[in-house]
């Protein structure tokens, strides 16, 4: 009999641990197959919550923010992207040239959630913003990614045009701040267990088979 089991995934689109993250847990899922039932849910992170909506050049940035140079910058780039193409995900870094605001791909993907699509929708976003180089919260960009995953397009548009889900999206962000979540991924197993950072599949794995004996 299969193991229920509740995931937490709490994230920001723009960030590109949790795209790693989200890759290695799909490899990790796979790997246990049947065995498990899961359940994930997408929970909202901002980043950078008080970015205005032309966003900021990345490397301006990433000096403001972290003081460092544009060749750590390059560094960490290649790592993200080798890191990247080892779970499956494409990174086009030169394709993505600013951070923008996530409010609204948050709100969004709230929605999707109560659509049975929350995750295809998070996938796409991660593909739009990492390897297209798209604008995630721009309104056209993000009617168009829940277009592709089966979103109905004029339902999506609704939501953004209004100011749905933006109490329900403070209102988790600060429940996950208030416990302690202050970086992303952070991925919360049966509300109990926490696992923090890009990890490999094997991390996720090794932990999901652990609970899942506890559970047995």
């Amino acid at each position: 009999m299969a193991t229920p089991i509740k995931i937490d995934f709490v994230s920001d689109v723009s960030c590109p641990w949790c795209a790693i993250g989200l890759s290695s847990l799909n490899q990790a899922l796979a790997a246990i197959g049947d065995d498990a039932e899961v359940q994930i849910h997408f929970q909202p992170f901002e980043l950078n919550a008080a970015m205005p909506p032309e966003g900021q050049d990345i490397t301006e940035h990433l000096t403001e923010k972290y003081g460092s140079t544009p060749e750590q910058q390059q560094q960490a780039r290649e790592m993200i992207r080798s890191r990247g193409a080892d779970v499956g995900f494409d990174f086009a870094m030169d394709k993505r040239a600013r951070i923008y605001n996530t409010f609204d791909a948050h709100r969004l993907l709230h929605w999707a959630g109560l659509e049975g699509k929350q995750k295809a929708l998070k996938e796409g976003l991660f593909k739009a913003y990492f390897t297209q180089g798209l604008d995630p919260s721009a309104h056209e960009v993000l009617i168009y990614v829940a277009g592709e995953v089966g979103l109905d397009k004029e339902a999506a548009r609704k939501v953004l045009h209004s100011n749905e889900y933006a109490a329900e999206v403070r209102e988790a962000e600060e429940f996950f701040h208030r416990h302690g979540i202050n970086s992303v991924p952070a991925v919360i197993i049966n509300e109990r267990h926490l696992i923090s950072g890009g990890q490999p599949a094997g991390v996720f794995e090794k932990a999901l088979r652990e609970i899942m004996a506890k559970s047995a």
